[in-house]
């Protein structure tokens, strides 16, 4: 690496004045973009009614934004690197702002998916910009894991967040305003990342960029979250989603051989085959499947068998924002210094996977207070914790010139490991739904005996697929305490972090 590189990333004399400052508006552009994955979903049954979008096209309002951010999120890592990351973000807002507007004064479907995938674009520019600024920004290693603790339970709660005001905005207000809302938000985290970023020098990548890559890239992420968003709506031998994963694998397949030979990957091999951060990257998108389709599968409980408002079910999610905060700025913060990160990793998503396994036990009458309250609390303690040094180790001994890419690789897994979570989890449930149905609806003679069967058949498919999502914890928990061997921060690394072991860089994400 060169000197001028380490300098930049290093620990400099006087670390960067306008840092705290900067991470509140960085944290701000975070929270915006997490909150569009949930607000958009409270608001999706007025908006399909009002622009007359049929049940056939109505996931598109969601995989538009999906293909368009998970397709090009390594793209956008490359580009932070090579024009610069707050350029990068700037534009990115500004972008996102614009489709915001879109989207909001939409009048037809076509209008609105343009918007959803434009949204897609500039948030695929932001979200590793964000990222790898604060990697570079912050220098010290204790101020670094109380930022990325703030940082980490803002992006964590933004999901939440996104439940509660999207339901106040489509109850109150109109289901408009779930996008016009982003439109503040982008031009406060701009104005002030625009004044108050001092990027430091020497961190770009200013290489060609591979175009045989972006290409290979974002057309093979592109049919992989397609095909498993079409295989939740047309199921899993449909032609078209075993054709996108055959496509899939042959063009990802393809891109790592093009990533071996090229002279300026897009994505260098080094990022991802070291250990650690190859350990981080399998678990991280293990644990995002298992949380999305728990989110989906809750919000489904509450609303239509609880019968909750859109607001009561926002509110009812906190106790998992409570306790992903704590886990995070209490928990991973305070231990990530003391103790190796696969000690905080292993047992963190073990303790969320004992959260999901007290779900499995869901009924019609479920008590909130004493099964559901219990169950979010130790999920959310134990992502919370998890993540802290998950993400940290994401970018452990990376070159400057590569943290954007690195960063990016983290919002992938998470991108993919969503529409994964998503799609699994819930044909696992809709089959389980349907087979419990069929053998007890024969005895049901009145309606309000069929109706009770349907509501008992959700929930016996809702448990089925956290049954799963149990498993995959587990696998996760297995990944980090096997593959992740890294020493705590300030010591160094077993394997793979050269010059750089003593500049790791937490980066928390949580994608919804």
């Amino acid at each position: 690496m060169s000197q001028t590189a380490s300098k930049a990333l290093g620990a400099p004399a006087a670390p960067d004045a306008g840092r705290w400052k900067a991470l509140v508006f960085i944290a701000l552009a975070q929270l915006m973009v997490v909150l569009d994955a949930t607000i958009v979903n409270i608001a999706l049954p007025s908006a399909q009614q009002d622009l007359g979008i049929s049940d056939g096209n109505r996931q598109w309002v969601v995989t538009a934004y999906a293909l368009a951010f998970g397709g090009l999120l390594l793209f956008g890592g490359r580009i932070a690197d090579l024009w610069g990351r707050k350029k990068a973000f700037v534009v990115g807002l500004g972008g996102f702002a614009a489709a915001s507007a879109l989207g909001g004064a939409a009048t037809n479907e076509a209008m609105m998916f343009g918007a959803r995938a434009l949204q897609g674009v500039f948030g695929a520019l932001l979200a590793p910009a964000a990222l790898s600024l604060l990697a570079v920004m912050f220098t010290d290693a204790k101020e670094r894991a109380k930022a990325f603790g703030i940082y980490g339970a803002i992006a964590g709660g933004g999901g939440a967040v996104g439940l509660i005001l999207g339901g106040f905005l489509t109850e109150y207000l109109d289901w408009r305003w779930t996008f016009f809302v982003n439109i503040p938000f982008a031009i406060v985290a701009a104005a002030g990342a625009y004044f108050v970023i001092r990027e430091p020098e020497g961190g770009r990548n200013r290489s060609p960029l591979d175009i045989p890559g972006v290409i290979l890239s974002t057309l093979g992420l592109v049919a992989l979250v397609y095909g498993f968003t079409r295989a939740e709506s047309d199921g899993w031998s449909d032609s078209v989603t075993v054709g996108m994963f055959v496509a899939s694998a042959v063009l990802l397949l393809a891109f790592v051989v093009v990533e071996s030979k090229v002279k300026a990957p897009l994505l260098p091999l080094r990022v991802v085959t070291e250990r650690n951060r190859g350990g981080v990257y399998l678990s991280l998108g293990l644990a995002i499947i298992a949380m999305f389709g728990l989110f989906l599968f809750l919000t489904y409980y509450l609303q239509i068998v609880k019968g909750y408002s859109p607001v009561k079910t926002g509110f009812a999610f906190l106790p998992m924002i409570v306790g992903m905060i704590t886990g995070s700025t209490q928990i991973g913060t305070r231990l990530m210094t003391r103790v190796a990160p696969r000690l905080l990793m292993g047992p963190g998503f073990l303790v969320a996977a004992l959260g999901m396994l007290l779900l499995t036990r869901l009924e019609i009458g479920s008590s909130y207070a004493a099964l559901l309250l219990p169950a979010m609390l130790l999920l959310g303690l134990g992502m919370g914790t998890a993540f802290m040094p998950a993400m940290s180790l994401s970018t452990q001994g990376v070159e400057p010139r590569d943290a954007g890419v690195a960063s990016a690789m983290v919002n992938t897994s998470q991108q993919v490991g969503g529409a994964i979570g998503t799609a699994l989890l819930n044909t696992i449930a809709a089959s389980a739904t349907t087979s419990y149905i069929a053998d007890h609806i024969v005895g049901a003679t009145s309606r309000s005996q069929q109706q009770l069967v349907q509501l008992e058949g959700m929930v016996e498919g809702y448990t089925s697929a956290i049954w799963f999502a149990v498993g995959i914890l587990v696998v996760a928990a297995a990944i980090a305490l096997t593959f992740v061997n890294a020493g705590r921060p300030g010591t160094t690394a077993v394997t793979g972090s050269d010059e750089d072991a003593a500049d790791e860089v937490p980066i928390p994400v949580v994608a919804h």
